[in-house]
């Protein structure tokens, strides 16, 4: 009979019931206390600031929460920027931004790292030698070599750095095609893979944005060559953000425990979706809105 009546309420009127009668199941022993709920995990994110909020350490905490992870950060630069370019890039001193880094690694359970920005070719070979120190977290690093309006935001030496002390560090290279070509100094994109994992890396993504024709085809690369590859409709209008959301999401999906293919897979998912729902708040380009599931729900 109790069965038939419960079925017959609905869940508010279940917990009217419920909580007009605390007092005397607290009585019985009931426990009221909100149920734990597991710790997220922890991903840190290092790279540049941007005041516009697209791209940068910005996008990276967002696009972490996205995942349910958290997202602590070390800042490798200042920057002057909006939607449309960077004006000015000021790093940050490398002591900084290792004893940031260091401070959160000897503090919290930080399962992944994301790179993005460096800015200076000094900060690179310092993080690389940090980096040397945590062997078993995965690094995720997406070589910012340039602002999306075209301004260069890596110079020889940096870039240098970056393939020489960076790489052998690195569980997942994501370059755009530029980023790719440029890193290599190869022109097809199977050959860039091969030279940037033989640079020491174990696994390299390049999205192919910034190719030609549709749809857009990314690929991952391992040590034995092509993994997979896939296809996503061509968007319409410029992105500001997009390589940085990619990374980060990835990033804290790996940190979740998610092996390579599967992370990388959601990742791009989630990403391609952020761009869909894109808004066009400044003068520039589009900014991803990664917090598309809190204003739509979990759907998608």
């Amino acid at each position: 009979m109790w069965g038939v009546i419960i079925s017959a309420l609905t869940n508010s009127q279940i917990t009217k019931a419920i909580l007009d009668k605390k007092p005397i199941l607290v009585r019985w022993g009931v426990d009221f206390s909100p149920l734990p709920t597991p710790a997220p995990a922890v991903t840190l994110a290092i790279g540049g600031h941007d005041p516009s909020g697209g791209a940068g350490i910005q996008a990276d905490i967002e696009a972490i929460a996205a995942q349910g992870g958290h997202a602590a950060s070390a800042i490798t630069c200042l920057t002057v920027q909006d939607t449309r370019d960077v004006r000015q890039l000021i790093p940050t001193d490398p002591e900084l931004v290792i004893a940031q880094a260091e401070a959160v690694l000897a503090d919290l359970p930080v399962a992944a790292i994301k790179i993005g920005l460096l800015g200076d070719a000094a900060i690179a070979r310092r993080l690389a030698r940090l980096l040397g120190q945590h062997p078993a977290i995965p690094v995720v690093l997406d070589p910012v070599l340039a602002a999306g309006g075209g301004t260069p935001l890596a110079g020889d030496e940096l870039r240098n750095t970056l393939v020489a002390e960076l790489l052998p560090q690195t569980g997942l290279l994501t370059p755009n095609s530029r980023e790719a070509r440029l890193l290599a100094g190869a022109d097809d994109l199977g050959d860039c893979a091969r030279i940037l994992l033989e640079g020491g890396c174990r696994h390299v993504l390049i999205t192919g944005a910034h190719e030609q024709g549709a749809p857009v085809i990314n690929r991952l690369y391992g040590p034995a060559g092509l993994i997979e590859s896939w296809r996503w409709e061509r968007l319409p209008g410029e992105y500001h953000g997009s390589g940085c959301t990619l990374a980060a999401a990835i990033a804290a999906l790996l940190a979740q425990g998610l092996d390579l293919a599967d992370a990388v897979r959601t990742g791009q998912e989630f990403a391609w979706r952020s761009l869909a729902g894109a808004h066009r708040l400044g003068r520039g380009q589009r900014l991803p809105d990664r917090l598309y599931r809190l204003r739509h729900g979990n759907s998608g």
